[in-house]
């Protein structure tokens, strides 16, 4: 007998041949990740869904923003929200956790001493994890977890020994990155099977609901916060309701051996009556096989969208699973009536699609929403949709936020190339003309009053004034610069599609502003004074920090520095990795670096040096190819860029060297920050062989596809096919191509000639040909073509 796995739609064994016969969704592993600051959560979640239902075992500190660490063999419960690869310390609303013994206790305890509270030691043997689905055995209790999701409500299923004395704990005072004396939440006991609450988490309330298969024997409430002085304890037997920054509920049982508890909670960022709602109209029965069955259907379908043959069994898993972070990264937030809570503190209405209350388009932008525009086409538009009716709430057009609390954090105007991306690919069903304007606002005024002026772009008297921000005024002031330029430049492209030939010009115009703070002495984007002077080079000076009032800066240019906030020159980068954000004109920036030859030489170095960075080290510099850093955004464009420099076959060989050298499976499997879908978005666009290196227009770049066969699912029925000929890790060079059976010799493809279906058909070989896709009309779109 032998054993072979084949991608295929369903599930079953085939007699005759005694072959195993899988689904996309079975190679799934949502543990990649988990390990080494991927900061993904392995739990149950649907795409696009509100509850992201997983367990917790650390809330403090960057290394828990998620919520889970696969390095922590403890657990402090199971929340149902979460956030996927973020570095922000958010989420991890309403805790559940099943206890067994006669001490009833109301803190979790640390992963030193899990002893001293509610939390279990647990193995990673006896985890599963599988797309909406997590199981584990709670070691200290003997307790089996199990949970699984619908869009709005998680469901559990414990199932505990025999025993006296069971508990569950229901704990509201447990955030990720802690909780806070303002953070008041409130919690009801209904009745002996229903609870209902508030969960204040950093001033974004989450109102559920939970219902218990099973009614309590006993019940009570509890403040953490508080112990009373007469029995220097937090309990409160039989009170019903409790209001207060750490408090919960404990619930007790009487169990025989193997019985089970099932509790559905269901979420709702409106009211209570919405998590009500929410719960009847998706899970009105307690049969959680249906739930996990349905919820791995739903997976499969979406995931099914995207397929590839290989003989990498590895390749497959690394994909699949990329394909459904990517899914599960945007989330969304209303009602199953369409209400939600607007950036006006007001409850609106969603009259179409879904709404999303978090953009982490800093990250996002260049990866995850391009690569929405190919797979999830009916999320698109309810995006866009989202973002308008944020602005209209606030009166602003917003940047990047989180769960619908917006306060300025990354530099750029990022939701800007979000729309506009998805407006020049076709997707037009919202007030285009309305966030045109707000976009056009933005860039050319200060917010009005009453908002202040740190939700404005950064330095805009001084960037319309001087072409440039100034170091000696704005933080991170290179970057600044380079991102509003192609922010503009995205505004330029949506005011030509709409026949604003006025907008255009002067957006255009405002997009060669990275070109002001390019030193040709050094070669580098070079901070720059108010008064047109450079940063003085460090030489042989020691670093050291300027404080002018409340800015600071550091004081001498080093090519190598990244530094810290607030005083750095670049964001989460140094001069050397942000030397290539020029994404809307890869062309000019070879201009400037000396031609085609001195441009590839330059990228050649840039992959080849030395990973080292001036000190103080940098967290984010992982990943790293020489400067190279797949682990954070700024790089991810930079194997694609040999293209414009009219020598595909290096973007051939790096972009083929980035994909197998720094995605691999299990759990250490990331090389940085999942950032809410970018970095599985970039593989998976790359793996496929092409990649958004502007979005804002409709061209790819073509990379080097590391699948014999990927098969994209379009609308209609039609399907778009990536064959590659001959391909092997050694055979990474394209010799020729056709695309529908027509003669192709260029380096990119157009989002159109994707969507409409064919076949882009590939001939692979071990030696580059330096022939093909050479001539300047090859090169993909740049403005300065």
């Amino acid at each position: 007998m032998y054993i072979s796995i084949i991608v295929q739609y369903s599930c079953n064994v085939k007699e005759s041949t005694k072959k195993v016969v899988i689904s996309p969704v079975d190679y799934v592993d949502p543990f990649i990740g988990t390990d080494f600051f991927g900061h993904t959560f392995p739990g149950a979640t649907l795409p696009f869904g509100m509850v992201q239902l997983s367990p917790d075992n650390g809330v403090e500190g960057w290394t828990y923003s998620s919520g889970y660490a696969y390095q922590n063999t403890t657990i402090m419960g199971f929340s149902h929200t979460h956030l996927s690869g973020t570095g922000n310390t958010l989420c991890g609303d309403v805790l559940l956790m099943p206890t067994v013994g006669s001490e009833l206790q109301v803190v979790p305890g640390s992963e030193d001493d899990p002893d001293a509270g509610y939390r279990s030691r647990f193995d990673h043997e006896d985890e599963v994890a599988s797309p909406g689905y997590y199981s584990t055995l709670l070691k200290d209790y003997n307790v089996k977890v199990e949970l699984t999701t619908t869009k709005r409500v998680g469901m559990h299923r414990y199932t505990f020994p025999k025993a006296k004395k069971v508990s569950i704990i229901l704990d509201l005072g447990h955030s990720i990155g802690g909780t806070f004396p303002e953070n008041i939440s409130k919690i009801t006991i209904v009745n002996d099977s229903v609870i209902t609450g508030i969960k204040n988490s950093k001033g974004v309330n989450v109102y559920f609901t939970a219902q218990f298969s099973k009614p309590f024997k006993y019940y009570g409430t509890f403040d953490a916060g508080y112990y009373t002085p007469e029995s220097g304890a937090s309990l409160f037997p039989y009170k019903n309701e409790e209001k207060g920054s750490k408090v919960g509920a404990f619930l007790v049982y009487e169990t025989e051996e193997n019985e089970q508890i099932l509790v559905k909670v269901g979420l709702s960022y409106v009211s209570i009556e919405g998590a009500e709602k929410n719960l009847e109209a998706e899970l009105n029965h307690w049969d959680f096989d249906q739930v996990k069955n349905d919820a791995k259907n739903i997976w499969n379908k979406e995931i099914s969208k995207l397929t590839v043959e290989t003989s990498s069994e590895d390749d497959k898993q690394i994909f699949y699973t990329a394909v459904y972070r990517s899914l599960l990264s945007q989330q969304t937030a209303q009602d199953e009536d369409g209400k939600y809570f607007g950036m006006d503190g007001k409850i609106h209405t969603m009259e179409k699609g879904d709404f999303y209350p978090s953009f982490s388009v800093w990250d996002t932008y260049r990866t995850e929403h391009p690569l929405m525009t190919i797979i999830a086409p009916d999320h698109v538009n309810d995006m866009v949709r989202s973002i308008v009716a944020k602005t209209r709430e606030l009166g602003w057009l917003p940047a990047q936020h989180f769960r619908n609390e917006f306060t300025e954090s990354m530099v750029g105007d990022h939701l800007i190339p979000l729309i506009v991306d998805a407006y020049v690919k076709g997707y037009r069903d919202y007030d285009a003309e309305f966030i045109y304007n707000a976009m056009v606002t933005k860039a050319l005024n200060l917010p009005p009053a009453p908002l202040p002026s740190s939700v404005g772009r950064s330095g805009l008297k001084d960037y319309i004034k001087l072409g440039y921000t100034p170091y000696d005024k704005v933080t991170e002031a290179v970057p600044n610069t380079l991102e509003l330029a192609y922010d503009d430049w995205c505004i330029a492209q949506m005011a030509k599609e709409m026949g604003k030939e006025d907008d255009y010009q002067l957006f255009m115009n405002r997009a060669k502003n990275y070109t002001n703070l390019f030193d040709e002495e050094t070669q580098f984007f070079r901070p720059k004074k108010s008064n047109g002077s450079w940063l003085p080079e460090l030489g042989k000076n020691k670093q050291e920090i300027v404080k002018a009032g409340d800015h600071s800066y550091y004081k001498y240019f080093d090519p190598l520095l990244v530094g810290r906030r607030p005083s750095r020159h670049y964001t989460e980068s140094n001069a050397w990795q942000y030397l290539w954000s020029v994404q809307h004109d890869p062309v000019g920036l070879v201009k400037l670096l000396g031609g085609n030859d001195n441009f590839s030489n330059r990228l050649d170095q840039f992959f080849t040096m030395s990973p080292t960075i001036s000190l103080p080290k940098y967290v984010g510099v992982v990943g790293t190819i020489g400067q190279y850093v797949q682990g954070n955004q700024p790089s991810h464009h930079v194997a694609y860029l040999y293209n414009y420099a009219q020598k595909p076959w290096l973007t051939q060989k790096m972009a083929r060297q980035v994909t197998e050298q720094l995605y691999r499976s299990g759990q250490g499997g990331l090389c940085g920050n999942e950032d809410m879908g970018s970095l599985s978005s970039w593989y998976i666009l790359s793996a496929m062989g092409f990649y958004p290196v502007t979005p804002g227009q409709t061209q790819y770049a073509i990379g080097s596809p590391i699948f014999d066969k990927a098969t994209i699912q379009l609308a209609g029925g039609k399907t778009f096919k990536i064959i590659a000929l001959n391909n092997s890790p050694e055979n990474k060079y394209i010799q020729s191509a056709k695309l529908n059976d027509e003669f192709f010799n260029r380096s990119w493809i157009d989002h159109k000639e994707i969507m409409e279906g064919g076949t882009l058909l590939i001939n692979m070989g071990p030696r580059p040909n330096e022939e093909r896709a050479i001539s300047p009309e090859a090169r993909p779109y740049s403005m300065s073509n």
